[in-house]
């Protein structure tokens, strides 16, 4: 992240398509002609937080890179009017199996993603998805394997009960409301050093600046609730990755507080040949001192196609 904490913000103008009837906010780096890259962002992330420099390392690796916003977040449609179930309902279908309504599901993001591939007549595409994105992108390898090259999923679970859980100081900070005197702002600082990297550290000004970059461009909270809700009402993805074929990359910082490092070894376990790569010091975030090795990881797991 640049001192100035807008890594992910480019001159670019932004583009739109429509995928599955949404209109979908999108950037493209890189040359046309060259393989294709789709980066799926994490909950409530919007495009930005895919950081430029990122971004521009792959498509110099010889990748067409396309970074979006996900449906209810940043500059792509809102699933206005729609409401969340109670957090009592998600933990009922999320442990028990009880069946609940929700907007959408993971799997309706999934089918976003192949919707995108279908308005840029992309055949097929290498996924890349972090958190919540990772999620959608396993899915999407498994429902449709003939329209992914290649699997990086980025400090992700498989949605198996008791792996990759939250530590229980996180679970409380994301469910809580700004404490009396503390802005929105200040509360999504303190979440957001909470789940960071502790062996790269990043000043308070700089996540600062993030942020209220991000709220300018868009904000709106109706779509982390909603997105939370498709996460913790969605299936186990064990069958899907048990059915992969493509190469897999599996990255997981080992001090991650958000996603614990074992839904990443998770995932990989059920995966045949999955490559498992552990990072020390690295939580819940893309530390820009390990942008290149993640780029060149990428590049790795595409050639073995």
């Amino acid at each position: 992240m640049t001192e100035d904490g807008l890594a992910g913000f480019s001159q670019k103008t932004t583009q739109y398509l429509t995928a599955n009837g949404l209109n979908i906010a999108y950037e493209t780096f890189g040359d046309r002609q060259q393989p294709a890259l789709i980066l799926v962002a994490g909950l409530y992330n919007q495009l930005v937080r895919w950081p430029v420099v990122f971004c521009q390392a792959l498509a110099d690796r010889g990748f067409f890179v396309v970074r979006f916003d996900n449906r209810d977040i940043g500059l792509s449609d809102k699933i206005e009017g729609a409401r969340a179930p109670s957090l009592f309902r998600q933990y009922m279908k999320h442990r028990l199996g009880i069946p609940v309504a929700v907007p959408y599901r993971l799997d309706d993001m999934a089918h976003d993603v192949v919707g995108i591939l279908d308005a840029l007549k992309i055949r097929a595409a290498h996924l890349v998805g972090m958190s919540m994105g990772g999620m959608i992108c396993q899915i999407a390898a498994g429902r449709y394997p003939h329209r992914v090259l290649s699997l990086t999923s980025m400090m992700s679970n498989t949605g198996v009960v008791g792996k990759g859980k939250s530590a229980l100081m996180v679970s409380i900070q994301m469910l809580a409301k700004p404490a009396k005197n503390q802005s929105s702002l200040d509360h999504s600082v303190e979440t957001l050093q909470m789940i960071g990297s502790p062996g790269y550290p990043v000043a308070d000004s700089t996540v600062r600046a993030m942020l209220a970059a991000e709220y300018r461009r868009s904000s709106h909270p109706a779509g982390y609730v909603r997105q939370m809700a498709a996460i913790n009402t969605s299936d186990n993805r064990v069958g899907w990755l048990r059915s992969l074929r493509m190469p897999v990359l599996v990255i997981h910082g080992l001090q991650d507080r958000l996603v614990s490092v074992d839904g990443g070894i998770d995932t990989a376990k059920h995966v045949a040949n999955a490559n498992l790569q552990i990072f020390p010091g690295m939580g819940h975030n893309l530390p820009s001192e390990l942008l290149s090795t993640f780029a060149d990881l990428i590049l790795d797991n595409a050639r073995a196609v």
